[in-house]
């Protein structure tokens, strides 16, 4: 008996994961594969190609009004499903109506207002938010921290597989040392619970876990920011102990903003934003807050220099240290 041939959808998964893609990335693959499929009245990819792309991607554009990213992400998925799964390259896609970008300025919050905000969490969420605050990190970054990813005495932090798949190294602000050594407490003392209860696994990055099988025990590989409870692996299927949800982070920065009184639509990554802003307000050259971003253009970080108030493009004019001259 023929075995049967596995699902498109568990096909276009499996190409994900050998590629050692991340679980969203699988996801949102997915995601677009299936909308396309549905698009076309359910038509199986491999009977359509370049002809149909360009319909789906102007219809996101016109009738669902997506923006350029996500406009970009379908694109990504389907010229992934086309290459990888079913071995049909696409030719150049054309004349596709493509979503236009525009160019919005980000929410900065003042140091008062980041103060404010940060009084309104409790722990964990305030230190996570202090972690973005202080070092710029993302939301997903300040997550997926492990131990190992922090280093006291260089007081600096290892962002790894950063967006674009990059690595950086960002300061670990002095005044987070205390906190971060008490939740590595905390995590450590729920790590040997859960080694006694007979888990303690957590899922290793790419291949590590076949050139280390044991190295997923190990608290240097456990999270920094763990979360409550266990909760079973989507991919292994295995119970384990992962970071602090996403979205319960989201809700907690949500409540606290509102709690706080401020008036703007601030969302975790304005925590980024007023890093990268207050940083240039010092006086930090764009070169370093670029490279503290983990920017590869630094046309992105120039945006900031937009939001600063003080104008003249950030530049701090050398008569402000010509103190008194205005009384003469």
């Amino acid at each position: 008996m023929s075995k049967t041939p596995p699902k498109l959808l568990d096909q276009l998964a499996e190409a994900c994961r050998i590629r050692n893609y991340s679980f969203r990335t699988e996801q949102a693959y997915s995601m677009w594969a299936r909308q396309y499929i549905r698009f076309h009245n359910m038509a199986h990819p491999r009977d359509m190609g370049e002809d149909e792309v360009a319909k789906f991607l102007t219809h996101l554009s016109i009738n669902r009004g997506v923006s350029p990213n996500s406009q970009n992400q379908a694109l990504n998925a389907l010229n992934f499903l086309y290459r990888n799964v079913l071995n049909q390259p696409l030719e150049e896609v054309v004349g596709v109506v493509r979503s236009k970008k525009q160019q919005k300025l980000p929410t900065v919050l003042t140091q008062t207002e980041v103060r404010a905000v940060l009084k309104e969490l409790e722990a964990p969420y305030w230190l996570l938010a202090a972690l973005m605050y202080g070092s710029g990190l993302r939301l997903m970054e300040s997550l997926r921290l492990r131990t190992k990813d922090i280093d006291f005495d260089y007081r600096a932090i290892m962002v790894r597989n950063g967006k674009g798949a990059k690595d950086r190294v960002v300061t670990l602000p002095d005044e987070l040392v205390r906190p971060l050594l008490a939740q590595f407490s905390h995590a450590e003392l729920l790590h040997q619970k859960d080694l006694a209860d007979g888990y303690g696994r957590v899922e290793l990055p790419h291949a590590l876990k076949r050139k280390w099988p044991n190295a997923d025990r190990d608290f240097q590989w456990q999270y920094a920011f763990p979360s409550f409870s266990r909760s079973k692996n989507p991919r292994s299927g295995e119970v384990g102990r992962h970071h602090v949800h996403e979205q319960s982070m989201q809700r907690k920065f949500k409540a606290a903003v509102l709690s706080s009184g401020i008036k703007k639509q601030a969302t975790c990554h304005s925590l980024r934003h007023s890093f990268a802003t207050h940083l240039l307000e010092r006086g930090a050259d764009i070169r370093t807050v670029q490279e503290q971003l983990g920017h590869s253009d630094v046309r992105t970080t120039q945006i900031y220099t937009h939001v600063i108030k003080r104008g003249g493009r950030a530049v701090r004019s050398p008569l402000s240290d010509i103190v008194g001259f205005t009384d003469e």
